[in-house]
């Protein structure tokens, strides 16, 4: 079947929609925006930004899910499948294993510390400097490349139903639903929200996959495993253009790192839990939803290349199997689930910024300000930010693909300077307050120079090597610049390091409490468990 493009072609589809399906979607959209006025909390900065620091793992779990599963999850993965295999699931099972180190090790720390924001984390730990470096670059990167990001491919969905609708009209209405919930009610309304959309996207993730497999595409997986197809391998050759298994193995985890333990969107729900132990066990449960993408989002991808071949916009793989195999009813149920996907990512992004800009700027510069003018300023930042990424968002156009490619190479450039400062910080108590800003800054110097390098020359300083294989290496070099010029300075203080760093003897006591602990209710337990499913799928699909 040859496929269609969906922009110029989007009638065609809109065709195959029932008023029941354009009903499903007008529905859930009210739905949503109830839901998150319903659950607002706005009395104070505690209840705003972090939802009164009251919710339990299932929340948790599932709000985490459904933030992650941005645009370049749901559509950039489904659409990379359909065009290299099942190769960028690595990016998923990696980051699982890292879940499941942030949550041993990690996530005590942001919590004990009681954090509004990531970076404040590193106010305590080492300098203001290193906070102000490191709010600043996640704001910038939120706005014009997450929320634009999200409110585009957004936009590109609902193409089906309004394909006359401009892209600059369907973001101001996506602007508006988000807005509705989350800039009055804060983070507890995102993350009720959340909680509905992420099992709203399981449920139609597996109908979707159901169909798939109903209509052949499960006879293509079975060939393509029987023959040793690339297309159904995670381990790939070192050459291999989408995931080197080098890059796989060293490059990954860096990126993983930041995304899941330094990701102010994903980490502040984490910071929202009640306890250490509610907080760990709704990272493994996100930890096990996300080993499900393999089987809902990555391989439907490669199931579509049979289905649907020489497809024109990769990209369009998920919106293409939904319009094509579904019956109506459960295609507006599953254009609403993959709206939940994307304006859930956007919710998050919002209140993020939100708390960033106003725990890590306007408190410092207003410190006595009282908790109503705190949330009122979140709320101006919500707006702002919003407004910013609506204008925005029409001018990615055709460039969207390529703004992906850039993202992740802006990435990693950015992430494994932040990575090294935080896990200096943490395991090694000698590393001071100079020696990570230093290193910070060397570490994106290094990629700048590389930036302009390539602008000048064509070719990386690291020659024709893969973006992730180049991750370790700026890891590496920001390590190296932080750990001299802590030893060339002055020990941090005891009020640096006391209950900020990693000590074998409260592992050890842990280790030892935990043995009265029902094994069900153990996190080591579904650590173990969901560690063993890692290597399971990696052993399936070597």
């Amino acid at each position: 079947m040859q496929g269609t493009n969906f922009i110029t072609d989007g009638p065609s589809w809109v065709n195959g929609l029932s008023w029941a399906d354009i009903a499903i979607i007008v529905l859930y959209f009210l739905f949503i925006v109830y839901l998150g006025i319903k659950y607002s909390k706005s009395n104070d900065e505690k209840s705003y930004f972090l939802a009164g620091r009251g919710i339990g793992w299932p929340v948790i779990g599932f709000s985490l899910f459904a933030a992650s599963i941005s645009s370049s999850t749901l559509i950039g993965q489904a659409g990379d499948a359909y065009s290299t295999g099942i190769a960028v699931f690595n990016y998923n099972l990696i980051s699982v294993l890292v879940m499941v180190f942030f949550a041993w090790f990690i996530l005590p720390f942001y919590i004990k510390s009681k954090i509004f924001t990531i970076p404040e984390f590193l106010e305590k730990r080492f300098s203001v400097a290193s906070r102000y470096y490191f709010s600043a670059i996640t704001i910038i990167v939120n706005i014009f490349l997450d929320a634009a990001g999200s409110l585009y491919a957004a936009a590109m969905v609902m193409k089906i139903v309004f394909p006359e609708a401009s892209l600059l009209t369907l973001s101001i209405v996506f602007a508006i639903v988000v807005a509705a919930y989350t800039i009055p009610g804060g983070l507890s309304a995102a993350i009720r929200v959340d909680l509905m959309q992420g099992i709203f996207l399981l449920v139609g993730s597996i109908v979707l996959t159901f169909y798939a497999t109903k209509n052949g595409g499960v006879e293509h997986v079975k060939e393509l495993l029987a023959e040793g197809d690339v297309l159904m391998k995670l381990v790939r050759d070192n050459n291999d253009a989408s995931v080197p298994w080098l890059g796989m193995l060293l490059g990954i985890p860096i990126l993983g790192m930041f995304f899941w333990g330094n990701n102010q969107q994903l980490v502040q729900r984490v910071l929202t839990a009640k306890s250490i132990d509610e907080g760990r066990k709704g990272v493994l449960l996100v930890g096990f939803l996300t080993m499900l993408t393999l089987f809902l989002i990555i391989i439907p991808g490669v199931m579509a290349i049979k289905l649907f071949p020489n497809l024109p916009k990769p990209d369009m793989v998920y919106p293409k199997l939904i319009m094509e195999l579904l019956p109506n009813v459960l295609i507006g149920f599953m254009i609403a689930a993959m709206v939940a996907a994307l304006t859930s990512s956007l919710s998050g992004l919002l209140n993020s910024v939100a708390t960033l800009f106003t725990m890590d700027f306007y408190d410092k510069f207003s410190p006595n300000s009282s908790s109503k003018k705190k949330v009122r300023v979140g709320k101006i930042v919500s707006l702002t930010v919003l407004v910013i990424a609506v204008m925005w968002a029409p001018q990615i156009g055709k460039q969207f693909g390529t703004l992906l490619k850039y993202y992740q190479e802006m990435l990693s450039v950015m992430a494994p300077p932040i990575v090294a400062a935080f896990m200096l910080g943490i395991f090694w108590k000698r590393t001071n307050a100079t020696g990570a800003f230093v290193g910070l800054i060397a570490g994106v110097l290094l990629g700048v120079i590389n930036i302009i390098y390539k602008l000048q020359v064509g070719t990386s300083i690291f020659g024709d090597m893969h973006f992730l294989i180049t991750v370790p290496f700026y890891f590496s070099w920001s390590i190296f610049v932080m750990v001299v010029v802590s030893l060339l300075t002055k020990k941090p203080p005891l009020v640096k390091t006391d209950q900020l760093t990693f000590t074998m003897k409260e592992f050890n006591e842990e280790t030892l409490a935990l043995k009265g602990v029902p094994l069900l209710a153990n996190y080591r337990f579904w650590s173990y468990l969901l560690i063993a499913f890692c290597f399971i799928i990696l052993i399936i699909f070597w």
